[in-house]
């Protein structure tokens, strides 16, 4: 974890246009760029990001795996395997509770976003970190680099800040878990807020349980009189173009698939 946090803010402190080699280009959604906010957002992004595809291996672009720090990519690749290893046994212990079977292969996917959120002192009502949204995948892992407050999350129509903890990781219930356990688990809705004097930077990992065939609540918790789907099953590629798209609008994809 400290190797991980060490090169993520040695990332960002690099000069722009050595920061600029692994930039996003073409039609991938890889490298480093600016958060993407979408189209009906009005205010300003006030993040750098980079986004990179670490599990399965084979769907790795090493041409998007920054070179500088020297340190990065073997403390990704480090970090990005026990990340893997951790996310088997939360999922196995939801699994438990639930009276469901985990599968070998319930990690299916793996993707890492690094953010960086420099200090904003002036028109903070013009610039979002990350807006409000739901995360996609299954679980999201999230390890916070400095002390910096800016998480919020969303109970009862309110707003409440989440404090770091040194040397915890955040876990985070995404779309796709609220999906397959049926509404067991759901789903948090949470934005980021710049601090007005200091910066923030966060290495978050991306696991997904189910990445081909069906997205659709687990056939083993629909058995009872009373246990109804709440949510339609899709398929895998119709419910990531139909996230892309909800992101685009600012709307909440999760609710197009409830029954």
């Amino acid at each position: 974890m400290q190797q991980m946090k060490e090169s993520a803010a040695q990332f960002f402190s690099l000069p722009l246009e050595t920061k600029n080699t692994v930039a996003v280009r073409g039609d991938s959604i890889q490298g480093f760029g600016h958060h993407f906010s979408g189209a009906s957002s009005d205010k300003l992004d006030w993040a750098e990001c980079l986004l990179l595809f670490t599990h399965r291996v084979q769907d790795r672009n090493m041409d998007f795996w920054p070179s500088e720090p020297p340190t990065f990519r073997h403390a990704l690749d480090r970090y990005s395997m026990e990340i893997a290893r951790v996310t088997k046994r939360l999922l196995g212990f939801m699994a438990a509770d639930l009276g469901v079977s985990d599968g070998d292969d319930a990690v299916k996917g793996q993707s890492m976003s690094m953010h960086h959120y420099p200090p904003c002192r002036r028109h903070r009502d013009k610039v979002v970190g990350i807006p409000p949204h739901t995360d996609s995948p299954a679980l999201t892992l999230l390890l916070q680099v400095d002390d910096t407050p800016g998480l919020q999350i969303r109970r009862g129509g309110r707003w409440f800040p989440v404090r770091p903890m040194p040397g915890a990781l955040l876990v985070n219930v995404g779309n796709i878990l609220e999906v397959l356990t049926n509404g067991a688990y759901g789903s948090i809705e949470h934005r980021v807020v710049p601090d007005a004097e200091r910066g923030r930077t966060t290495v978050v990992m991306f696991q997904d349980a189910s990445a081909d065939g069906l997205v659709g609540p687990l056939p083993e918790l629909l058995g009872g009189d009373d246990a109804r789907a709440r949510y339609r099953s899709i398929g895998r590629d119709e419910y990531t173009k139909g996230h892309f798209v909800a992101v685009a609008q600012g709307t909440p994809f999760l609710h197009s698939l409830k029954k």
